[in-house]
């Protein structure tokens, strides 16, 4: 049966537009890139997403590689002259991969086998004789023994009759586990009706993460929803630390003895090898022996890795997604914006060290607080204090590290004993230390110590969390669901994607902007990135978005495909601060014209003129003109919402602080398939799982949290030993109906590493300001105060 790549994307993905999938498909063979496409070329796709425009060009991608696979298999059994019309035509109508390499087994070269052995030595034609008489196609006269004793042939390698059989029956495994009949019929029966069973392992633990799964199984069936599949990526992380032992098949018996499944293949393969009209042949143990093995030693095996394979790519599916959920909900965090910001990077014995940027994200200075002692918080509070005022810093970011609760009470109690009233923000440390010793930090701030680094970062994430965090790899983030065992090829193009929506989204001011945030700009990339930054230095702030074509290399094809989501503040054009692309200016202009006024009057109250204009939807297209609207009436708009401080409730700072039924608000650091983990500032995160999300029933945490969204628990159970929290979102009433029993926690949820603590104890600064005498804080204070 022949296809086309067009009704094989109508069967993978039924919701996608042919019309919209051929148009994809064009522009992206034309160098369009997913941003543009999806913002741009509305419409020619019909207004499909991001998610859909990958969804196709990957599908290309599949089907171009299943095509040449397709060609490789005829080619390479053409020319083992084996080849024939209907082979041929089977092995081209088939779109399945797994069916595919079934098809090509037989005639796959593989290392020197038994069976290959023993059809050199001129064994076939015995096996030939066995399997005919077990089918009852031939008489069967003389018993095996006997005919064997035909084949024996010192100078073979038959030194007997035995052998001889061995060698036929050798020839009958490889038969029967090439089979394609049988072997859909073991992949149809494990994934039907098979069962991923698990027990304790010889390594197993004391206590263990995987105590849940000593004595466990499962269906495979259920194992491969999306919603399910985190179970299996903590039953192969407790496989391989050898703390539990895996294995596939049919569901055991309370007693842990009998297959099932097993037995009813193995009669499947006997069957096969010997039906009943050869039940009375001498020879038939041999060939219901060979069943056995050709079963047990040959397709089960395959067929397991099939099943990890595909349980391993759904896992790996489901783990990504919730990954770049998360990621993405990050990037596009609420920024403080362009003002002043104080950077804290919670230390103990080497102290909290302080770095101040100013309005555009420019380093400004550093300096140290010790606050291990009482007499060192005393001597730390007035500086800080002065520090802030003087310097007109307009927030404190704290990083959420070692001490950094203990840190931002001491800042808070600062401010408030000198009457200061400037937000005081935690701020996630995830990543800060990768990018502090990174190559993008050395190349930024060849002479600071990683430790200011890290302080200035998390300073700028708070003024910006999209700029700043396009620096660190988002593997380093620490928000994923088991990231460092599912595919790490299939996890960084996820990712990459996440990272040039959100940036594209966003939009990036052209003269401000970082080398690493140009890059992720549709159609850039790095090196363009950095010819950008380099003609920016020498020439001098870009006037215009026209001015990007007179950087090197810069080209009219790079223009189209970037110019819409790069912005130019206070240009002489006002269209090159909105998300407006200049192939639309024309149209604008002219519009503006008939309409009597200049194009900088469509801008904000102005674009209600648009919607009056006849005629002007239908030239540029009912989606085209809807963006246009939106651009015009908010011009120079970030999608982000508004930045509104947050605080952790003052009267705890550890584990032991806790006790159940405290309220508490929280922030989202990440969302699994199982629950969430909420930071209530006790320097470990809380779960609150799926079960405790919510009064009503809960498929999927992603429907009522995602990561960064600020919440209020309530906890339910604390575990010193095992520093674990149990937390709910429910309502007390249904809490108390349910018996306020903290739902099981998974054995292994892929969560960040728990955050090292520090000692608390608020401030104690002197009953009166003390005079500013710090070197440091007067030079720093006076720099900012400057800029």
């Amino acid at each position: 049966m022949s296809m086309t790549f067009s009704g094989w994307l109508a069967a993978q993905h039924p919701q996608i537009p042919q019309a919209g999938a051929q148009a994809i498909l064009t522009l992206a063979e034309g160098g369009a890139t997913v941003p543009f496409i999806a913002r741009y070329r509305k419409e020619q796709t019909g207004n499909l997403d991001e998610v859909a425009i990958r969804q196709v060009i990957d599908a290309k991608e599949r089907w171009d590689d299943l095509s040449k696979r397709q060609a490789f298999i005829v080619e390479e059994i053409g020319r083992q002259g084996k080849l024939t019309p209907d082979l041929e035509a089977r092995v081209r109508g088939t779109f399945d991969p797994v069916a595919l390499e079934d098809l090509y087994l037989p005639y796959k070269q593989k290392r020197k086998t038994k069976a290959q052995t023993a059809r050199e030595a001129g064994l076939e034609p015995l096996a030939e004789w066995l399997w005919a008489c077990g089918h009852g196609q031939a008489a069967a006269g003389e018993t095996p023994e006997a005919r064997a004793a035909k084949f024996v042939d010192g100078a073979k390698g038959i030194a007997d009759a035995a052998a001889a059989l061995a060698g036929a029956t050798d020839i009958v495994i490889e038969r029967l586990s090439e089979d394609t009949g049988l072997r859909r019929q073991v992949r149809d029966a494990y994934f039907e009706r098979g069962c991923a069973r698990v027990r304790k392992g010889e390594k197993a633990k004391t206590p263990s993460r995987f105590e849940n799964y000593f004595s466990y199984q499962e269906p495979i069936k259920e194992l491969l929803k999306p919603t399910s599949s985190h179970r299996y990526l903590a039953m192969r992380r407790g496989w391989l630390e050898e703390e539990l032992v895996l294995t596939l098949g049919g569901r055991l018996a309370e007693d842990g003895t009998g297959d099932p499944l097993l037995d009813e293949l193995t009669a499947v393969f006997e069957g096969a090898a010997c039906p009943p009209s050869g039940a009375s042949f001498a020879g038939a143990p041999i060939l219901k022996r060979a069943a056995r093995l050709a079963l047990r030693a040959h397709v089960t095996p395959s067929i397991d890795t099939e099943v990890h394979k595909a349980l391993r790519d759904v896992a790996d599916e489901a783990a990504i997604t919730v990954f770049a959920e998360n990621v993405r909900k990050l990037l596009l965090a609420a920024p403080f914006g362009s003002r002043s910001v104080l950077g804290v990077d919670p230390g103990l014995r080497t102290g909290c060290k302080l770095a101040v940027v100013d309005a555009t994200g420019k380093y400004v200075g550093s300096g140290l607080m010790h606050l291990e002692t009482p007499a060192g918080k005393a001597a730390a509070a007035p500086i800080l204090a002065d520090l802030v005022k003087k310097g007109n810093i307009a927030a404190i970011a704290v990083g959420n590290g070692t001490a950094g609760r203990e840190t931002e009470s001491f800042v808070r109690e600062a401010l408030r004993h000198f009457a200061i009233d400037v937000p005081v923000v935690m701020v996630s440390e995830a990543g800060a230390s990768v990018y502090s010793a990174s190559d993008v930090a050395r190349e930024e701030f060849p002479d600071l110590d990683v430790t200011v680094r890290g302080a200035i970062s998390i300073a700028r994430r708070l003024q910006d969390p999209l700029a700043e965090l396009v620096k660190i790899d988002p593997k380093s983030i620490g928000v994923g669901q088991y990231q460092h065992d599912v595919s790490q090829t299939g996890l960084k193009k996820s990712l990459d994607a996440v990272v040039d929506s959100c940036v594209n989204g966003v939009g990036v001011n052209v003269n401000t902007a970082s080398a690493y945030l140009l890059s992720h700009v549709s159609g850039i990339g790095p090196a363009l990135a950095r010819a950008i930054v380099d003609h920016r230095a020498k020439a001098g702030l870009f006037a215009s978005r026209d001015g990007l074509l007179e950087v090197p290399r810069f080209s009219k094809k790079v223009f189209e495909q970037a110019a819409g989501f790069l912005r130019v503040p206070g240009g002489a054009n006002p269209l090159d601060n909105t998300g407006v692309h200049p192939e639309r200016y024309g149209a604008l202009d002219k519009l503006a014209g008939q309409l009597g006024v200049g194009t900088g009057a469509l801008l904000g109250a102005g674009a209600k003129q648009l919607k009056d204009a006849r005629g002007f939807r239908d030239e540029v297209g009912a989606f085209t003109f809807d963006d246009l609207v939106r651009e015009l009436e908010k011009p120079g708009r970030d999608p982000r919402e508004t930045f509104v401080p947050f605080a952790f409730r003052a009267d705890i700072h550890e584990l032991k602080d806790l006790t159940p039924g405290m309220v508490c608000p929280g922030i989202v650091t990440n969302v699994t398939n199982f629950g969430a983990f909420v930071d209530i500032g006790v320097h470990q995160d809380g779960l609150v799982h799926i079960s405790q999300l919510a009064d009503k029933f809960v498929k999927d945490p992603r429907e009522v949290v995602s990561a960064g969204d600020r919440v209020s628990v309530r906890v339910l159970e604390v575990k010193l030993d095992k520093k674990q929290i149990a937390l709910t979102m429910k309502s007390q009433s249904q809490s108390q109906n349910a018996g306020e029993r903290p739902a099981p926690r998974p054995p292994e949820d892929g969560r960040r590493a728990p955050r090292e603590r520090g000692p608390s104890g608020p401030p104690q600064p002197p009953a009166k300001p003390a005079p500013f005498n710090n070197p440091f804080a007067a030079a720093l204070a006076n720099r900012v105060k400057r800029s």
